[in-house]
């Protein structure tokens, strides 16, 4: 038996279609798993065609991403200075979060709104295909995010050199003894979760979006299927509305003409939409 073989169980037997993900990264997490559960291929196959359960700790191996409170802190200081502001003529923004694994950039963006004073406008769809993901994103508790440079981060895009953590325990509640911090209620509030496959479902809301913020899952991703998912996010958003990819990732062919790139940020051009 073949990988792109299991990948076709898998289909068959589950909601699930993984044809279109990048080979490497695809057959990687596959032999993670067999390795983990010290299965052959063929052994992978036949649990996957008799147990449900299984299957879906199988999807949440396959579609682990890492993530991080203010990851790559000069993307999000660009986004603070240069384009958020633009936004507060709105009357409301609304944001979309694809594949948001555990919700750390998902409330790094909401802080930016918050310290621009645009929170209250803001309306946030969460969506990922992981379970475990969505629920822990939900909680919005993190463990080890201190030792990480969580805090350095976050006080860089600010460029806060006080020193004294202020800014940052309006957001969080801080447990160094245990490496753990918490995300205030006032933050999770604001964001809708929403369990989604982002290859296979339709968007899970009606409303079109001011930003689309998709940070490394296109990587995983042939570029049948990142083309497919981009024309989705072109969709979905409003004129002059904004996608952010990852550091690795980006536009190519048609789409380069239909977005403008500006630092780390891709902004709608050509199409004119009524807001509503």
């Amino acid at each position: 038996m073949t990988y792109k073989e299991y990948l076709r169980v898998l289909k068959e037997h589950s909601p699930y279609d993984f044809s279109d993900y990048s080979d490497n990264s695809i057959y990687r997490r596959i032999d993670k798993v067999m390795r983990d559960q010290e299965l052959t291929l063929e052994q992978l196959s036949e649990r996957t065609r008799r147990d449900k359960e299984f299957v879906e700790q199988v999807v949440e191996a396959i579609t682990v991403n890492t993530t991080e409170l203010f990851r790559d802190p000069a993307v999000w200081k660009y986004l603070y200075e240069k384009h958020l502001p633009s936004l507060a003529a709105n009357n409301f923004i609304n944001i979309w979060h694809a594949g948001c694994s555990t919700g750390q950039e998902v409330y790094s963006l909401l802080i930016l709104f918050n310290e621009l004073k645009l929170l209250d406008k803001v309306r946030v769809f969460a969506t990922d295909i992981s379970r475990n993901a969505l629920e822990v994103a939900k909680k919005g508790v993190y463990q080890n995010q201190i030792d990480r440079g969580c805090i350095e981060n976050f006080n860089s895009v600010f460029d806060d050199k006080t020193g004294d953590n202020t800014r940052f325990l309006k957001y969080f509640d801080v447990d160094e003894q245990q490496d753990r911090i918490g995300v205030k209620p006032f933050l999770k509030e604001k964001i809708k979760f929403i369990r989604h496959d982002l290859v296979k479902n339709d968007v899970p809301f009606y409303n079109k979006v001011d930003v689309v913020f998709c940070r490394n899952v296109l990587i995983y991703f042939n570029v049948k299927l990142q083309n497919r998912i981009v024309q989705r996010f072109h969709e979905g958003l409003y004129n002059n509305g904004i996608l952010i990819l990852g550091a690795h990732e980006g536009l190519s062919g048609f789409f380069k003409t239909k977005f403008d790139r500006q630092g780390p940020v891709y902004k709608k051009s050509n199409v004119f939409h009524l807001r509503y």
